[in-house]
């Protein structure tokens, strides 16, 4: 009976004989312990084509999020927070949504399957989290939202231990030590002494709101992967739908309170960058990472944030790049490269 039923193997392949396509699993890949990644899932002695792709992605969504702090900061005396969470979101929507609307018709049954767990990942990814971080510019420098974001992957290591009932491998941990030796290295300009003098004011802590709201969301995206059947462009579209209306009475409420903002080319390319850059395709490359490699690992791609707002610092404001840049760097790399290689067997 048990060699005549067709079974899934830990490589997602449907098989009639278990044992013969076991061992060829066994032989293509190794077992790996991510939170949320399939256990056979890594190709022995590096990555998929896929996985790299996505790597690919979060970093270059971690540049558009590098250069979204810096843009939330430069504009924050002349657009409010919410103003700005809205308005970009708007624009996004309405750019996206001629390409979407048929396919998520089409999905349709898929949508009313996922439900209200699309309502709370709206509400934690749209809504909410960059609600928070323009808040957060409000009152602190653009390398410090960077520098917080940077507590993503613990926050996301822990809460999946929490959540799921996994924890990553020490190697996993190892990495993400040294990835946090060299972000300390980075805060402390290259003397350790600096760390001592450190201030952490309201917007920093707002920006750590905003870390604990979207590693929760990345590990409830993953989590719900079983109810949510739709790409991720037709995802992030859904998420645009429900999250705007959420998010429009507090954006009517600040803008009873203190006002709107002009119009001029500084705004706009504000919203035109923030839109197009730090929503669209920075949320789109989130998503699908998140759902090629897991909230673990996806999440350690935070790290480099700090180094690509040091380089365009240097690329846009002619900031000097020093030692402390480049060691920090390195170290932050390596981490990285430490905790997401699986070894050969």
């Amino acid at each position: 009976m048990a060699a005549s039923t067709a079974s899934r193997t830990g490589c997602g392949r449907t098989s009639t004989s278990p044992s013969a396509d076991s061992t060829s699993c066994r032989r293509s890949t190794v077992c790996v312990r991510w939170p949320d990644v399939p256990r056979c899932a890594v190709p022995v002695g590096g990555v998929t084509g896929a996985a790299r792709l996505a790597w690919l992605g979060l970093f270059a969504g971690s540049l558009c999020w590098a250069g979204n702090a810096l843009v939330a900061r430069a504009v924050h005396g002349q657009i409010p927070p919410l103003g700005l969470a809205f308005w970009r979101w708007c624009l996004a929507l309405a750019c996206l949504l001629p390409f979407i609307a048929v396919p998520l018709w089409r999905r349709r049954v898929a949508i009313r399957h996922a439900g209200w767990r699309l309502l709370v990942l709206s509400g934690l990814s749209i809504s909410a989290y960059n609600s928070l971080l323009y808040s957060a510019a409000q009152n602190t420098e653009a390398i410090n939202i960077t520098l917080v974001s940077t507590c993503l992957p613990l926050a996301t290591f822990i809460g999946a231990g929490l959540l799921l009932g996994e924890w990553p491998t020490r190697r996993a941990w190892l990495g993400l030590a040294i990835a946090a030796l060299g972000l300390l290295w980075l805060i402390a300009r290259g003397e350790p002494a600096n760390l001592a003098q450190l201030n952490f004011n309201r917007g920093d802590l707002l920006m750590l709101l905003a870390v604990l709201d979207w590693a929760l969301y990345s590990l409830l995206l993953r989590r719900w992967g079983a109810w949510i059947d739709l790409p991720p462009l037709s995802l992030l579209g859904m998420t645009m739908l429900l999250g705007v209306p959420l998010l429009l009475p507090f954006y009517l409420f600040e803008h009873s309170q203190v006002g709107g903002f002009t119009l001029d080319l500084t705004a706009l390319a504000a919203i035109g960058y923030t839109a197009l850059f730090a929503s669209l395709f920075a949320y789109f490359a989130w998503n699908h990472g998140v759902r090629v490699l897991g909230a673990s690992r996806a999440a350690l791609s935070s790290y480099s944030m700090p180094v690509f707002t040091a380089l365009l610092g240097w690329l846009l404001l002619g900031e000097q790049l020093q030692s402390f840049h480049w060691l920090g760097a390195t170290l932050i790399f390596a981490g990285l490269l430490l905790a997401t290689r699986t070894p050969a067997r």
